[in-house]
């Protein structure tokens, strides 16, 4: 059998050849700078606001679902949907008569128990002044002194039973808290209506509200906003002024933003109606500097470097955009957010997820929040 060898020469080309071939790949495989994308807001800028609708639903400023708090046979119900009513006004009303019996029959017994009273009382008066006398034993006084006190409670506990009978009674009819229309009935007349069961819908449309979300970002804001404006769309020629009511202090678990509720008067000339769709924007009040007490960030927004106790956040350059690691001074803690006492200025980009992983310079695209 013949045995062929490698010869040296031949090796040194083999080896030559991987050489080339792992400069060339390393030659076609140059480094490339990645841009990371990340999520960011921008610090208290109030333009945010007064460039920016909000989009919500008109709903009736009162509005309330009625019930009766007995139960009953309806025997009256004199209002249809669309009717407009007077505050007072009796809307619907049970059979009186089983309240009434009642009513009657615990007043007849408060009268029996309240002259049992006076029968006890008027005993032990006298047993009393013959117990001073010495013809009477203080065992007997004593049974006297029991049977008025427990006249004097039969008589409270009658009288309770009475005011609750009448009480019941009152419930039979059905008022409307405030004025407003008729928007739903839930009953027929001759119906047995069990207590708590919906009767009708009331909700008073003279004026309207409206609630926006804004996001953890402008939150901090509101309370420099002046003159706001809500545009329906049903009627987008109409332009209304309107008012914050109240500013929601928890944010939505899935989109992080603050409900905020509008208030206005109807506009002469239309009528919004609850569940129409409109947009709403804000201008700022003159001199609104766009830094209320202090900047709010969420708090995802600041870390800290090792074991330093100082407050670091990631500025982005939105023109170059790099990062740069800043040190801030942080204030109160609140369910919005961080107060930002000093280190940050109103326009700027701040990162608010993966704090911990970016790097000093590092080439960012801001995912705006």
């Amino acid at each position: 059998m013949i045995t062929r060898r490698w010869r040296p020469k031949s090796i040194t080309v083999v080896l030559l050849s991987f050489v080339l071939v792992a400069a060339c790949e390393e030659q076609a495989t140059p480094e490339v700078d990645t841009v990371r994308p990340v999520r960011a807001l921008k610090v208290g800028d109030m333009t945010q606001i007064e460039e920016r609708w909000f989009p919500g639903q008109a709903r009736a400023a009162r509005e309330v679902t009625l019930a009766f708090r007995v139960s009953g046979q309806l025997v009256s119900l004199p209002v249809k949907v669309g009717d407009r009513v007077e505050e007072g006004a009796v809307l619907a009303g049970l059979d009186r008569a089983t309240f009434q019996a009642e009513v009657n029959r615990l007043a007849a017994n408060l009268t029996r128990a309240e002259a049992a009273l006076t029968n006890a009382e008027q005993q032990f008066k006298r047993n009393e002044i013959l117990f001073k006398q010495g013809h009477v034993a203080e065992a007997r006084l004593d049974r006297f002194i029991a049977t008025a006190k427990e006249a004097q409670a039969e008589v409270k506990s009658v009288k309770a039973a009475l005011d609750r009978a009448e009480l019941d009674l009152s419930y039979t009819g059905l008022r409307a808290p405030f004025g407003g229309t008729v928007v739903a009935t839930y009953v027929e007349n001759f119906e047995e209506v069990r207590a708590q069961q919906q009767v009708l819908r009331l909700l008073d449309a003279s004026r309207v509200e409206m609630v926006v979300d804004a996001p953890e970002s402008l939150i901090s804001l509101v309370d420099q906003v002046g003159d706001i404006f809500v545009v329906f769309d049903a009627f987008p020629d109409v332009t209304i002024s309107a008012e914050i009511k109240e500013v929601g202090t928890e944010a939505s678990e899935t989109t992080r933003t603050y409900p905020i509720t509008l208030i206005m008067d109807q506009p002469p000339g239309v009528q919004i109606l609850p569940g129409m769709s409109g947009r709403a924007m804000g201008e700022a009040k003159p001199g609104a500097t766009g830094i209320p007490t202090g900047l709010i960030i969420p708090v995802s927004a600041v870390f800290t470097k090792g074991e330093e106790a100082r407050s670091h956040v990631w500025v982005i350059d939105d023109q170059l955009g790099t990062a740069a690691q800043r040190e801030i001074e942080t204030g109160e803690l609140t369910s919005r957010g961080i107060y930002v006492v000093n280190g940050l200025s109103p326009g700027e980009w701040v990162a608010t997820a993966g704090v911990h992983t970016i790097r000093e310079g590092q080439k960012l695209r801001i995912l705006e929040e």
